[in-house]
């Protein structure tokens, strides 16, 4: 199986934009397109981004954003950043129409994925708690082994942390996060994916207009603090 993995694209279209030049549009050379949650929230894009997951993603489960944009129910978020989700999720969500928001509603939790070798779970936080849990790569091994215990195969694609990594199992297997395409927080603001070939992962980065996401936020009209911590986010890969 060569798959591109994406995870918390967070409506960020000029990111996607981007990796289409990258690709000129020929997702068609992977065999899977897998996406690990939060289409939405944080950036101004969020019908652009399902349109795009819906074109070209094979295999989708929900992240804490996607699953508070369809249900009204909370995302989770830390509270550096809980203000703006909420701003962000309060001002898109009336553009989203019906059938966009039936469509976040219905993606699975998790799901499993088998190629001629392998099988992979897809989740975007744990497999013990597949929404929330905020598990980061050099968390204490107790940890890593109460979460991964119950998982559904011994490799696991994961995202929610923003933080591109690998991770083995000391239990047999391999936890894989492409970091995020829409909104980094490793320092770096490029926009991080993987692709995952058979046993072997290759992160890649891929640079965008940062200022023309920003002119888009501008445009919401949010609360200047909320824009404020945006940028810095967006801008600084933090």
């Amino acid at each position: 199986m060569r798959a591109l993995v994406l995870s918390d694209i967070h409506a960020n279209l000029d990111a996607l934009d981007a990796l289409d030049r990258v690709w000129r549009g020929r997702y068609d050379t992977f065999d899977r397109v897998i996406v690990l949650g939060d289409l939405v929230d944080y950036g101004p894009c969020p019908r652009e981004t399902i349109a795009w997951v819906q074109a070209h993603a094979t295999d989708v489960v929900a992240g804490n954003h996607d699953d508070a944009m369809a249900t009204g129910g909370r995302c989770g978020s830390s509270a550096r950043f809980l203000a703006a989700s909420i701003a962000t999720r309060e001002r898109l969500r009336p553009t989203l129409t019906a059938d966009e928001l039936a469509y976040l509603a219905a993606l699975p939790r998790t799901s499993t994925i088998t190629d001629d070798e392998r099988v992979w779970q897809i989740v975007h936080a744990t497999p013990r708690d597949p929404l929330f849990e905020y598990l980061r790569p050099n968390d204490a091994p107790v940890e890593w082994r109460a979460a991964f215990e119950r998982r559904l195969a011994p490799y696991v694609l994961v995202g929610h942390t923003h933080l591109p990594f690998v991770r083995l199992l000391d239990n047999a297997g391999l936890v894989v996060n492409p970091g995020s395409l829409g909104m980094p927080k490793d320092r770096h603001p490029s926009g991080s994916y993987a692709i995952v070939d058979g046993a072997s992962v290759e992160f890649r980065r891929v640079t965008y207009d940062v200022d023309r996401l920003i002119g888009r936020l501008a445009r919401l009209e949010l609360p200047d603090a909320v824009v404020e911590v945006l940028i810095d986010a967006f801008r600084n890969g933090r």
